[in-house]
């Protein structure tokens, strides 16, 4: 009980220094590197996220969301989710800035570049980071990428948006080859 506690303290204090930031500086890539130091302050902390409190999914899923934090207007929304051995998104934007930490685990982010205008032409990939403890990724609302989960133990990684995944009712997920674009549904399990 005192881990939980111990949590939500940090968990609060984390997402008020987030809030401070975006309202001094705004969102643009400075303002999202000052938040995913604020994220990986709190990601070193892993005794306060031991796996055990965050079990994996077990009907099915890939993986499972686990709300921390969400402001009643449903901005600031902190997630940890928790993954498994497998699995792979097709590239997508959040139509939110976004920062992912990694606590325990690596997930590979490929990120993309979709030439404007162009309908029928392949994503190209500018950049691939692998988040894991000490590590993260930070990306605006336009920005598309993938993830791409291996290997075997949990994956647990903190997921800070904007607003909150029932909120991003108008994400995008891009074809790889043709870069056709349609709709990506919010994350069906957020808890």
């Amino acid at each position: 009980m005192e881990r939980v506690k111990e949590r939500e303290r940090a968990v609060a204090e984390t997402v008020a220094a987030v809030r401070r930031i975006e309202g001094e500086q705004g969102i643009t890539r400075e303002a999202l590197s000052a938040i995913r130091a604020e994220l990986l302050a709190l990601a070193a902390c892993s005794d306060l996220f031991p796996p055990e409190d965050f079990p994996a999914p077990d009907d099915g899923l890939e993986n499972r969301l686990y709300t921390l934090s969400l402001d009643p207007d449903k901005r600031f929304a902190l997630y940890l989710n928790r993954g498994s051995a497998q699995k792979d998104t097709a590239p997508h934007n959040h139509t939110t800035w976004a920062v992912v930490v990694g606590v325990v685990g690596e997930e590979h982010n490929k990120i993309y570049r979709r030439p404007a205008g162009e309908a029928a032409v392949p994503m190209e990939v500018i950049e691939e980071i692998t988040v894991k403890p000490g590590t993260g990724v930070c990306l605006l609302p336009e920005d598309i990428h993938s993830i791409h989960m291996r290997g075997d133990g949990p994956k647990l990684h903190l997921h800070m948006y904007g607003k909150a995944i029932s909120e991003m009712t108008q994400r995008v997920k891009y074809e790889l080859e043709s870069g056709r674009a349609e709709f990506y549904p919010p994350h069906p399990d957020a808890r």
